[in-house]
C-alpha cells in the first residue's frame, strides 16, 4: 500500500464535511430534535452526526457534537433533559461534523475524549493548543463509569476511518455506531485518505452484529434509528458492493475505466449530493487497490 502523503485531499475532505452543514443551511435554520431510547438515553438529530445524550444523577455526557454554530442549539435541547452543563464530549471520529461544537463544550467546561488518532489529526487541523482536541484519548478501549452506565468505548481500526469508536451502553443495551454505519440504505463514506477502508468497515460492522442482540438499539452516525437486521442488511449491501467492485477492478483494471463502466449501477442506490456514485465507486477502488495517492 502506498503512503498517504495527502495532506491536502485531508484537508479538503474535512472541509467538505465542515461545509455539508453550515455552507447548506444557517444554524438558526436547523431543528433539533430529540428522540428517548430509554430512561437515560437520548439521541439528537440536527445537521451533522447524530449526537446521543446521557443523562442521570451525575449530570451528562454526549456522544458527538455537531457544528460550532449549531452549539447553542444543541446546549438548549441538553438543557430541556438536564439543566447541568455536560460533563463529557466523546466523539466517535475527527470530522467536523461530529466534532465541531468541542471548542464550546469544552470551554464550557466539558471534557472531550477520543482515540488517539482522532487527536492526532485534530491537532493537525486546529493546533497543539486548541479546545478542539481531546484531553482524554485512548489506544484500543477505554470505559467511562457514570450514571450507573459502563460506556464502552472500542476502536476500530482503518473503518471508516484511522479513528472510529463505537460506544457500548451495555446497561442500556444500546450502541453508537458512529460514521461506520450510514443509514441511508446506500453505500458509506470511505475516507480514504483519513485511514479509512472497505474491509475495516466490514469488519467493524460484522464484529458489532456479532456483539449485540436482536433487541439492541442502534445509533447510526446518520440517519434515523436502526437495529441487529438493520446493520446486518448494511454489511451484506457493503458486501455486494466490494464482490461487484473487485470484478470490475479485475476486468478494467484502472480507475478512470472502472468508473467509466459505472459497475454499482446495478445496484440501483441513491445516493446524496456530497457523495455521488462516482466518488463511492473511487474511493470503494482506491481501498480495494491500496491506492490512496
Amino acid at each position: 500500500m502506498k503512503k498517504n502523503k495527502s495532506s491536502v485531499l485531508f484537508g479538503a475532505i474535512a472541509s467538505a464535511a465542515m461545509s455539508l452543514g453550515i455552507a447548506s443551511a444557517q444554524a438558526d435554520e436547523v431543528e433539533i430534535k430529540t428522540q428517548k431510547l430509554t430512561d437515560n438515553i437520548y439521541v439528537l438529530f440536527g445537521r451533522g452526526g447524530n449526537i446521543a445524550a446521557h443523562v442521570g444523577q451525575q449530570g451528562t455526557y454526549i456522544i458527538d457534537d455537531q457544528f460550532a454554530k449549531l452549539a447553542p442549539q444543541i446546549k438548549a435541547k441538553l438543557k430541556e433533559l438536564n439543566p447541568d452543563a455536560a460533563e463529557f464530549v466523546i466523539n466517535t471520529h475527527y470530522h467536523g461534523d461530529h466534532t465541531g461544537g468541542n471548542e464550546v463544550f469544552a470551554q464550557a467546561g466539558a471534557h472531550v475524549i477520543a482515540h488517539h488518532n482522532v487527536h492526532k489529526r485534530l491537532q493537525a487541523e486546529h493546533g497543539e493548543d486548541s479546545d478542539f482536541l481531546p484531553r482524554l484519548s485512548f489506544s484500543k478501549d477505554m470505559t467511562l463509569h457514570f450514571n450507573g452506565e459502563h460506556a464502552r468505548l472500542q476502536h476500530f481500526a482503518h473503518a471508516h476511518t484511522d479513528g472510529d469508536s463505537v460506544v457500548f451502553f451495555d446497561n442500556a443495551n444500546v450502541v453508537h455506531m458512529g460514521d461506520i454505519y450510514f443509514n441511508f440504505g446506500s453505500l458509506p463514506f470511505v475516507d480514504v485518505d483519513g485511514g479509512g477502508s472497505v474491509d475495516g468497515v466490514l469488519a467493524a460492522v460484522q464484529t458489532v452484529i456479532d456483539a449485540i442482540g436482536d433487541d439492541t438499539q442502534v445509533i447510526p452516525g446518520h440517519g434515523p434509528m436502526s437495529n441487529k437486521a438493520g446493520l446486518q442488511s448494511y454489511h451484506a449491501l457493503i458486501s455486494k458492493a466490494k464482490a461487484i467492485m473487485l470484478e470490475a477492478i479485475e476486468e478494467h483494471k484502472t480507475l478512470e475505466a472502472v468508473v467509466a463502466a459505472d459497475p454499482l449501477a446495478q445496484l440501483n442506490l441513491e445516493y446524496m449530493g456530497w457523495l455521488p456514485k462516482e466518488r463511492v465507486t473511487t474511493l470503494f477502488y482506491r481501498s480495494l487497490t491500496g491506492e490512496i495517492n
